[in-house]
């Protein structure tokens, strides 16, 4: 069983009302596919952990998203895995109630995805460098 962490108990908690039944059930539905992830709180908000970073969540004054860390390296009905919309981060656009995700069942073939990816070792490509940076007049 994966460790659960307090610091989201009491970020669900902080939470506005409408976000507090999505983070919940997102926490579970991530428990449910992978039960040995563990959670952790990274750069603020709530991330799940399963050999190396497998997802995570936040919330927002009017919505929440969901995201994957490998997402570019996933799949979603046949087609590449992408963050949806440029208004909310994470793959699954701008969530408000349970009813706006996937369902269970999707979201849990996403998970496992996620964690095979983490298990087998696959590491995203590496973005190409800027050969030179450019001079600035003076």
């Amino acid at each position: 069983m994966g460790k659960k962490d307090a610091r989201i108990d009491a970020y669900i908690a902080k939470s506005a009302e409408f976000a507090r039944p999505v983070l919940k059930y997102l926490r579970t539905v991530v428990h449910k596919a992978c039960p040995e992830a563990d959670e952790t709180i990274k750069w603020g908000f709530p991330h799940f952990e399963f050999r190396g970073i497998l997802c995570s969540m936040a919330a927002f004054k009017e919505h929440c998203t969901f995201g994957f860390w490998k997402g570019s390296l996933m799949t979603w009905n046949g087609k590449p895995l992408q963050p949806v919309g440029e208004t909310a981060m994470g793959h699954l656009g701008r969530i408000t109630k349970i009813a706006d995700l996937p369902s269970e069942k999707t979201l849990i073939g996403l998970i496992k995805q996620a964690a095979k990816l983490n298990e087998d070792g696959v590491k995203p490509a590496k973005k190409a460098k800027a050969s030179e940076k450019p001079t600035v007049p003076t």
